[in-house]
């Protein structure tokens, strides 16, 4: 008997990719946590309604950096919710505590993102609040490994690896947001970043890279700090890899810039921010080459 997640996974694809007609910048656009298909199965299983599951959308990131594919860069972005399957995580990064039958053996259940409920499939929404129920079976997390996380990053990989044939190297700006709540603060709470940049450490992109975004951003305005406190995620740094010609840096903006984070809806800034990432886009894309495809 076909249960949620099949039909879910048959009626609508879990990922799109906007792509220009002609590749002209050697830059990915990945927005992996703006989904908003949440399936019966999930919403039957949580202890939470479907505006509380939300809070752990990245939402409206896929829009403010809608122009890329204009610019000649392909948009990745993944349909289902961050709160169902995280890709920006290993395959399997779960909590025992999470599931009734023990979980095979490469499981990794002792990354630092599962012990704050944060794996590929969370414990937790952003808020801190627990998502199910009830216990989940393996079985569930293997079917939405296969249905979801798999088309995703098969997906990115075809898409880098098309461009570094193309370009001689990659440049995938891994896109993201972080609540206002989150990041440095001045003292009395009032956050005082509008984007962090992530590079690993300086090891998933040339320096190059993120002292041009850091320069670009900072000449709009807008305040930026480096690594602290997102450094990447799973997918900058696996697909960070400066030694291969290929490069990834992590953008988070601060949701408080274009949207009202308690009803989840648009700030008229948003129009204007998006015009900012995308002269953000193009000026990464006119990065002297040489220096990334060595």
């Amino acid at each position: 008997m076909e249960g949620p997640l099949e039909s879910y996974a048959v009626a609508e694809p879990p990922i799109e990719i906007l792509a220009p007609s002609v590749q002209r910048l050697p830059i990915v656009l990945a927005s992996p946590h703006s989904g908003t298909d949440y399936p019966p199965d999930l919403l039957a299983a949580s202890r939470l309604d479907a505006h509380s599951l939300r809070r752990s959308e990245d939402s409206f990131v896929d829009e403010i950096f809608g122009a890329g594919p204009s610019l000649g860069a392909p948009l990745l972005r993944a349909r289902f919710a961050r709160a169902y399957l995280d890709p920006n995580r290993e395959a399997f990064e779960l909590d025992p505590a999470m599931f009734e039958d023990e979980l095979p053996s490469y499981v990794n259940s002792a990354s630092p993102r599962v012990q704050v409920g944060l794996g590929t499939i969370a414990r937790i929404v952003a808020s801190g609040e627990d998502i199910y129920a009830g216990k989940l079976r393996f079985a569930d997390a293997l079917l939405r490994v296969e249905r979801l996380y798999v088309p995703y990053h098969e997906a990115l990989v075809q898409l880098l690896e098309a461009t570094r044939q193309r370009f001689g190297y990659y440049l995938l700006l891994d896109c993201h947001s972080m609540p206002s709540s989150s990041g440095p603060h001045e003292h009395g709470g009032r956050p005082r970043v509008d984007f962090v940049l992530g590079d690993c450490h300086g090891t998933a992109c040339h320096p190059l890279v993120l002292d041009t975004a850091q320069r670009l951003i900072l000449a709009k305005g807008y305040t930026v700090a480096r690594n602290a406190p997102y450094s990447g995620g799973f997918t900058t740094c696996h697909y960070g890899r400066p030694g291969e010609n290929g490069h990834s840096l992590q953008i988070e903006i601060n949701r408080s810039l274009y949207m009202d984070e308690r009803r989840m809806i648009r700030k008229p800034f948003l129009g204007q921010l998006a015009d900012d990432m995308r002269d953000l886009v193009a000026g990464l894309g006119a990065i002297d080459a040489p220096s990334l495809s060595r």
